[in-house]
């Protein structure tokens, strides 16, 4: 399996001969709920996992909150309430979100100000080093001891000021030095050898990645515009405490874009994941997020989303007929013919998928060949030739791998309620057979308003479909 190395500008080989990947993804700042740039970086490191999982590969993946930021007081004092209110809504309305959007769990969820101790043993340790120093405002790390600064984000000394978080401080060395831990006397604050405060924004992932998961990393990710300077400070203080590389890959997810420009919560153009699933089901999300390669950035506009909805309600079309029709035993008529090549063209198809996605997640191709698969199968499925339950079962089965890697998940209905719905369809089609259409509409809206499923009419029967967000 290959992905692109951030560090070298190069795809590179993945070593899995051990069947473990250590992999940190670096979480959001809890001071306001999750927008869909955050959703397409956490999807994309959620497709990886289950790809990995098909593989056999365990993977430790450990993703923080940063639960104490200025922004976050900012926050606490526009309310008149406590820090971690404000951190402890946030990290609900996460996991709301994700849950919805069937992210899995990540192994750990450490919280910075769980890790204070943690964090003053590794700046303690980098002072001994004499890789950091104390000043008036708090302790800082000192760049000129790391000749290596700048080789992630290939930035020289003139490229690093404009526009990027470096804290302006006269009692800086270093222009490029950054803030350890910080001096304060309004709360939250922690003591510390050198002064009441709290820890700076980048020592906070490397004192939780190098806890959870050792001092060398498989895999370290998240948002593109995490390589300068926080990924690049991560390396820095890091590597000058452990002495040896602190990520062999670093992956980084590109922005989502409005009309070309990006998302931004100054100018108000954020589209929040709690809104979006008001109008969006959480499938058509997710192929929204995998819609591009995960490196370029992904343009959102209304039509984009309509398109998606399109695709999702051929997956699900194919997913509920072949259900139904396996469940109701609506097989062959005509004899089996060519179902050993059928059976294999399945399998091709869906080896061209997993090869495509072991390819630096090469969601383009990858999403092309599946769209592809349920366009034959819808088309398969309404020839006057029947299937047989074995192509039927398969073609499922593949169908389920698809679904599995990409997050896609069918709403399930309780069985006795499957029976009921059934029995009800049988009455229908009875009425329809009598002519006796006004009964027939009537028990079709009573059917589709209890239970909220679509019900679609062949030939010689009718399936049904829950309905969700996703089709509307």
């Amino acid at each position: 399996m290959k992905l692109y190395n951030t560090l070298t500008n190069s795809i590179e080989e993945i070593d899995l001969s051990k069947n473990i990947l250590n992999i940190y993804l670096c979480g959001v700042t809890v001071y306001d709920e999750c927008h869909i740039g955050h959703a397409r970086t956490i999807i994309v490191f959620d497709v990886l996992r289950r790809l990995l999982k098909t593989k056999g590969i365990k993977v430790n993946f450990v993703q923080n909150f940063t639960d104490i930021d200025d922004k976050i007081i900012a926050r606490a004092l526009e309310e008149g309430i406590d820090a971690k209110e404000i951190s402890n809504r946030y990290i609900k309305s996460y996991f709301r979100d994700f849950s919805a959007l069937n992210v899995l769990g990540a192994d750990a969820y450490p919280l910075v100000t769980e890790n204070i101790d943690e964090i003053i043993k590794f700046i303690q340790g980098l002072i001994d080093k004499k890789k950091a120093y104390l000043a008036l405002n708090g302790v800082y790390f000192r760049v000129s001891e790391f000749p290596d600064y700048g080789k992630l984000s290939k930035k020289n000394m003139q490229q690093m000021f404009p526009g990027v978080r470096i804290e302006l401080d006269e009692a800086k060395n270093d222009p490029r030095d950054f803030a350890l831990w910080k001096f304060s006397s309004k709360g939250p604050t922690w003591p510390s050898p050198w002064g009441r405060g709290r820890p700076g924004w980048h020592i906070e992932c490397s004192a939780m990645a190098l806890k959870y998961l050792g001092n060398t990393i498989d895999i370290h990710g998240g948002g593109q515009d995490l390589i300068f300077p926080h990924h690049e400070n991560e390396i820095a203080q890091s590597e000058g405490l452990v002495g040896g590389p602190f990520a062999k890959l670093w992956m980084h997810v590109g922005m989502v874009t409005i009309k070309s420009e990006k998302m931004s919560k100054s100018i108000g153009n954020t589209i929040k994941i709690s809104e979006m699933l008001k109008t969006t089901g959480p499938n058509v999300i997710r192929l929204f997020c995998v819609s591009s390669h995960y490196s370029k950035p992904v343009d959102y506009s209304e039509n984009v989303i309509l398109e998606l909805k399109n695709k999702w309600r051929q997956i699900a079309n194919a997913y509920h007929e072949l259900e139904f029709r396996i469940r109701n035993n609506i097989s062959i008529v005509n004899g089996e013919k060519n179902l050993d090549k059928d059976d294999e063209k399945l399998v091709k198809a869906y080896k061209e998928f997993e090869t495509e996605l072991e390819n630096d997640l090469n969601f383009p191709i990858a999403m092309m060949v599946f769209y592809k698969f349920v366009n034959i199968l819808n088309q398969k499925l309404t020839e006057k030739d029947r299937l047989s339950i074995s192509y039927m079962q398969n073609s499922l089965n593949t169908l389920r791998k698809f679904m599995d890697i990409i997050g896609l998940k069918i709403n399930s209905i309780r069985d006795e309620d499957s029976l009921e719905i059934e029995k009800y369809i049988a009455i229908r089609n009875q009425l329809r057979k009598d002519r006796k259409y006004d009964e027939a509409d009537k028990v079709r809206s009573q059917l589709e308003s209890k239970y909220n499923i679509e019900l679609i009419d062949h030939k010689d029967y009718t399936f049904w479909k829950i309905k969700s967000r996703d089709d509307s």
